[in-house]
């Protein structure tokens, strides 16, 4: 009979695995629930974009939250259909795929987080103009009429820097040869109590006194320094969910490896008569 070696190493029997099941089930239902999340998130997107008029849905696309919710969501599936996959197969690809794409969306908003701060006269710029041009479409897109509504409402505020950046909209613009009847004025949005038409032509402190004055880049840029703690609660919460999709698709990664590091051994071994 064949004896083992002297100071052999015991390799581990054909029914052990390096695979955790904590890990790889944890890691799949992880997946699972981001998945579902994403695809409730395309299919909301697209069912209000189909809403909505076609010559209304190519006027404003940089702003539409639909086309926001649907770009989201395709990416969202995408990443954790690797996920998902991966853990449940045990592929080394998907898996990587999975953690290099999450890494990358993770880099990329803790850049563009740290950009917003050192550049924050020039992301005022952008969000002054996004607000602008939200102005100028504010009937041609009801989900962004809704948006421009909840946000003077939320935030006490009219306009973007005032309440006469308002005579960008062909409707309320204060022009002589405007035909609208809601020339000169507000939306409804922006009043304290009923009032007539033309606010804009009236001063600043005649106005104050039906509709608010403060524009709502200004009141936006106080809220965000008077909100600082729940923003990076909020930041964290975000983060927190990618980072540990990071580390247990990379935990996975390494046991799948030692795995097939550990199968390869035995099979050499197999037909060794000291073994």
């Amino acid at each position: 009979m064949a004896r083992r070696a002297a100071g052999a190493v015991v390799p581990h029997g054909d029914d052990f695995s390096f695979v955790s099941p904590l890990v790889k089930y944890v890691l799949f239902f992880f997946n699972m629930l981001f998945w579902m999340i994403s695809m409730v998130m395309v299919a909301v997107g697209v069912y209000a974009r189909l809403l909505k008029h076609a010559e209304a849905a190519m006027a404003c696309l940089a702003v539409d939250p639909a086309i926001l919710l649907i770009v989201v969501g395709v990416l969202m599936f995408l990443i954790t259909f690797c996920g998902c996959i991966g853990s449940l197969r045990e592929n080394i690809c998907l898996l990587q795929t999975f953690s290099i794409c999450l890494t990358v969306v993770f880099l990329l908003q803790l850049a563009a987080g740290v950009l917003g701060f050192v550049f924050s006269d020039k992301a005022r710029g952008k969000v002054s103009e996004i607000i602008n041009g939200a102005i100028v479409h504010y009937r041609d897109d009801l989900d962004l009429q809704n948006l421009i509504d909840f946000g003077q409402k939320e935030f006490s505020c009219c306009g973007g820097v005032s309440y006469k950046d308002w005579s960008q909209n062909m409707y309320f613009n204060c022009t002589a040869d405007n035909p609208s009847r809601e020339r000169c004025s507000v939306p409804f949005s922006c009043c304290l109590q009923a009032a007539d038409e033309g606010m804009q032509a009236m001063n600043y402190l005649e106005a104050s006194e039906f509709i608010y004055t403060n524009g709502c880049i200004d009141k936006l840029v106080n809220w965000i320094h008077s909100n600082l703690f729940l923003l990076g609660g909020i930041a964290l919460g975000l983060a927190i969910p990618q980072l540990v999709g990071i580390l247990l698709s990379q935990i996975l990664v390494n046991q799948i490896k030692d795995q097939i590091k550990l199968q390869l051994y035995n099979q050499q071994h197999r037909a060794d008569p000291w073994y």
